[in-house]
């Protein structure tokens, strides 16, 4: 049987060619020399108010080490990385003695200069998505483009001003620092009557939104843009 030259894996002769497709995506787009460019990013960020150090893989599984001195912040990012099956890492210290403002804010733009570096040209993307992700009475909805033209738009209110040390109206200002960073359009909106729920349905939405949007379409070469670029 044929052999895959991405994975070694062995395939049949009908199996083989879809298989070559979805892997070599999978891996990410080609270097210049020709070898594959696994869709990874390692970002480190200091300013006089955080540091940040940030690893991300887009085709990872799920896995997670989150640290930002924010319990619900960390438990929300952890939530978007298992749902999205991003491998991700985040070390953060920031002056949450003042408030979590400077470090929830930091973190979505590190984060979101993460996935831009790691989509690179973005060549055989989806591209867009959209995903409604109920948790218990809330629903929150995620709908996105990975456009290169950076948007953000929120709808909805939070049922409850705090979380633990989490600020509820922090959480659209992560995913607006996000877009702006990442380069994607973003449209969000919650409703509910419990703030924990509504902010964990809307970051694991995100995640699957962003998951769906960046997988590899088997039938695409190019990039997903009548204007050859995003």
């Amino acid at each position: 049987m044929p052999t895959c030259e991405y994975c070694n894996e062995s395939f049949s002769e009908r199996g083989i060619g879809t298989h070559r497709r979805w892997c070599k995506g999978r891996v990410g787009s080609y270097d210049e020399e020709g070898g594959s460019r696994a869709r990874k990013a390692e970002i480190r960020r200091e300013t006089n108010e955080t540091a940040i150090e940030l690893e991300l893989n887009i085709d990872g599984s799920g896995k997670s080490n989150i640290n930002t001195g924010i319990g619900f912040f960390d438990h929300v990012l952890e939530s978007f990385a298992t749902h999205g099956l991003f491998d991700l890492k985040v070390q953060a210290v920031g002056d949450i003695e003042v408030d979590g403002h400077h470090t929830i804010e930091d973190v979505g733009i590190v984060l979101g200069k993460a996935f831009c570096d790691a989509w690179g040209d973005k060549a055989g993307i989806n591209r867009f998505a959209e995903r409604n992700i109920p948790m218990d009475e809330s629903i929150a909805s995620a709908i996105l483009d990975i456009s290169g033209r950076p948007y953000f738009s929120f709808e909805g209110m939070f049922s409850e001003e705090q979380i633990g040390n989490f600020t509820s109206g922090m959480a659209p200002h992560f995913f607006r620092s996000f877009a702006m960073n990442s380069g994607i359009t973003l449209h969000c909106a919650v409703k509910g009557t419990n703030a924990h729920h509504e902010i964990e349905a809307l970051f694991k939405a995100v995640g699957r939104a962003i998951d769906d949007a960046s997988r590899i379409e088997g039938r695409r070469e190019g990039t997903p843009s009548t204007k050859g670029g995003l």
